[in-house]
């Protein structure tokens, strides 16, 4: 009882960094992609250059950076805060080549079709090219999204207190060792599942309504 208890006390930060961090990656992901899409040489090489840069260094090493070496006068980073920013903006350089990978899979003959009839580049990217992205996009991000939640447990390296810090706190205190993490390890199953398969359930809904 008392190392369910010590999961659980964990579980909801977990889900807490999961959830701010993929916002964070998918919203600064946006203006990423339009940079790999600029025909502006300069713009794509600075866009190239941060993805690249964001997903050449580990995680945990931007975390590090983040909690120990970020401070805005006196003001430094919480280890929840440097967590979420940190695995938020790693995010965001995935995010943004699964994004990017999407729309380019789109045939070039859906832009030069809406292109002849005229339509508004708004109407373009919400009635034409956005509804076959999204389904382009669904599998992997949500399986990116699995993978966050699992990569959540890095941020207990800078102390935040999700389910592995919790885990390995219990683990020392009470000596039962190695028990817990498979107890830990049941639950990020039991959390990635659902998410599973929500993604196929979107995956079918949105074949069939392109399909229409």
């Amino acid at each position: 009882m008392e190392m369910l208890r010590a999961i659980a006390i964990g579980l909801p930060l977990t889900v807490l960094v999961t959830i701010l961090a993929l916002m964070i990656g998918t919203v600064v992901a946006l203006p990423i992609v339009a940079g790999l899409r600029s025909r502006n040489r300069l713009v794509w090489l600075m866009s190239r250059g941060l993805v690249d840069l964001l997903r050449g260094v580990p995680p945990v090493v931007w975390l590090f950076i983040l909690y120990y070496g970020v401070s805005i006068g006196a003001i430094r980073l919480t280890a929840l805060q440097a967590g979420v920013l940190g695995l938020g903006v790693v995010a965001a350089a995935y995010l943004a080549e699964i994004f990017r990978g999407a729309i380019s899979s789109i045939p070039k003959g859906q832009w030069e079709a809406s292109s002849a009839l005229g339509f508004h580049r708004a109407t373009v990217w919400s009635r034409i090219i956005g509804p076959q992205t999204a389904r382009a996009v669904v599998p992997a991000y949500t399986t990116f999204a699995i993978g966050l939640l699992k990569d959540s447990s890095i941020a207990s390296s800078i102390g935040v207190a999700e389910i592995v810090f919790m885990s390995s706190q219990y683990a020392r205190q009470s000596g039962e060792g190695i028990m817990v993490f498979f107890v830990a390890a049941g639950v990020y199953i039991l959390l990635s599942v659902p998410l599973g398969l929500l993604s196929r359930h979107l995956d079918i809904k949105m074949r069939k309504a392109v399909a229409r």
